[in-house]
This record gives structure tokens, sequence and C-alpha cells, in this order.
């Protein structure tokens, strides 16, 4: 039986891609449900570009639902200048799309999927972790109908400050809530997202795949690699939010280690990190700590190609 999903997102090209991984036909998965979040754009353009990547996808099946416009406490936060004024930027999509989100919140859409499950869902967040934490607070008896929640956020250094990773960064009080919960947690942090690099080559790659699906990635990673241009340390584009999926898909990909996670939520300047502490028994999360290339690009290169069939 394919593993179920809710996948909670920020669209992105990034989560775009973690998307396309998700619905191919090698995943494996069976995507519940799509809820959208304040994150890379406002909550508004990040469900316009889930309906346009339905539409790509052939995801028209698949219920999409706007959530939360703003972090719990905080202002919002937004990254254009990753993602671009649309959150989508570079791509030849139209514009519009022809599928039609329903009409309910995406926090309410996630605790009926959840209730109504016979079996435990998976969360997959790759944004803020806004509308998980709603619904835990608003609904506690979903907690043991959520199977794991495997998301992309933190790291044991940051790229919103030195200590915190943009996704926590935007609502460290949602993290924490998240964190806290019980619920097994998978996190793929910085440190293993910065290892899946695409570079130029990468793209000339995907261009050889002719299907409507990777010619979009391709343009996708195009723009997103500008973002990346002159960074040090860098020597090609981190696509973060493919991790959590392709975990999911091969879990071989990645190597893991049971750690215990606090997230902080009152530092002046440490808002935001996620202190992961290593050799203790209380672990709740298990943490990746490292990607191996050449499986990971052989299942991404493998997913787009499904999409010829």
């Amino acid at each position: 039986m394919n593993r179920k999903i809710i996948m909670d997102c920020d669209p992105g090209q990034d989560d775009a891609m973690a998307l396309m991984l998700a619905a191919s036909k090698i995943s494996g998965l069976q995507i519940e449900a799509i809820t959208t979040v304040a994150g890379n754009v406002n909550v508004e353009k990040n469900t316009r570009n889930a309906l346009r990547l339905c539409d790509l996808l052939g995801l028209q099946d698949v219920p999409v639902a706007q959530g939360a416009s703003r972090p719990l406490f905080r202002e919002m936060l937004i990254a254009e200048h990753i993602h671009g004024e649309s959150g989508l930027d570079g791509t030849t999509l139209p514009e519009q799309p022809v599928k039609q989100p329903v009409d309910q919140h995406g926090v309410d859409l996630m605790i009926d999927k959840l209730i109504e499950a016979d079996e435990p869902i998976t969360l997959v967040p790759t944004g803020p972790l806004t509308n998980v934490a709603m619904a835990f607070r608003k609904e506690p008896a979903i907690l043991p109908k959520v199977k794991e929640i495997v998301l992309m956020g933190g790291g044991t250094y940051g790229n919103r400050t030195p200590a915190a990773e943009f996704n926590i960064y935007a609502d460290a009080e949602a993290a924490k809530v998240v964190f806290d919960s019980g619920v097994p947690v998978a996190m793929f942090g910085l440190d293993v997202t910065h290892q899946a690099l695409a570079t130029a080559e990468t793209i000339e790659e995907i261009k050889t795949i002719d299907n409507p699906v990777a010619t979009a990635v391709s343009e996708m990673l195009t723009f997103y690699m500008n973002a990346y241009q002159g960074l040090p340390g860098f020597t090609g584009a981190a696509i973060h939010d493919p991790c959590p999926v392709a975990y999911l898909i091969d879990p071989f990909i990645f190597e893991m280690e049971k750690v215990h996670v606090d997230v902080e939520t009152k530092g002046e300047f440490t808002y935001g990190m996620t202190c992961i502490t290593k050799g203790v028994s209380d672990t709740n999360t298990n943490f990746a700590c490292k990607l191996h290339q050449k499986k990971f690009w052989d299942l991404f290169y493998r997913a787009l190609q499904s999409y010829s069939n």
C-alpha cells in the first residue's frame, strides 16, 4: 500500500520539486491533501502556486486548502529575494491555475483528513510549521493519527541568522509546539540539505528528459541557482525541500542520528535556533546528517522520467 502523506508547503521552487517527487509514479506515496502556509511568499501566492503545480503534476483529485496567513505571534517573514515576487519566478507555467482550492482552512482540512483516516498519516511540512502547530493545539485528538512528521527545517547553524534556519525562524513558537508534541519527527536541516546541490550539469541532465514537468523543473532550477551565485561555500543551489520526500521514498539515501531538539524562542540573537543534543536517552528527533549524492540524484532523475510515461 502507498504511504499516505499530507504536504504542508509554501511553494517555492524547492517545494515544487518536493511535490514533483511525491506525485511521481515511483514514489509509493499517496498525497491525501496539500495545505499552504505563509513563508517563501504570502499565503495567497503560495496557494496559487500549489494549484498551478497540481495542474502541472496531474493532481486534480488532491484537495488544496489555504492555511495560516501569518505566524502564531511574530510578524510574517518572506523570502522573495530567493524565490522571486511570485514565489515561482522563472517558470513558464500559466499564471492562473485551472484547479481551485477547497472552501476550508488548511488547518481544518489537515485535522479532518487525520480524524477520518483509517491508518496513520505522515505530515511533510516544507515551510514554517504554523499550520501543524495550530492543528495540534486545536484538536489534540489527531496526535495519535500522525505516523511521523518529516520536515525541512533547522540545523546546527542558520541561513536567516547565524543561529536559525528560515522555516524555524519564521515561526519558532510553532516549531516548538511540533518538536515538543511527542509525535516522531524526522528533521532535514541545513546540515543535509546543503549537500543536495544542483549544478549547471544537473540542469543539463534534466533538459534531456522530454516532458513538461522536467521542463518546468529545469526552468525553476535555472532561476533558483541565480540566488546562490557568489555565495561562499556553494558550488550549486541547495534544493532543501525534496530531501524529506526523498527520505520517504528511499530512506537509505540518508544517514540519520537520534537526537533531542529544543527550539529557542526567547533569545535576542538565537531566536529560532534548533538546539541539538546528541548522546542522550530522551531523543525526540531522527536527525539527517548525511546525504548520498548519487542515490539522491538518481532518484530525482527517475522521478522526472516517470512523467514521460
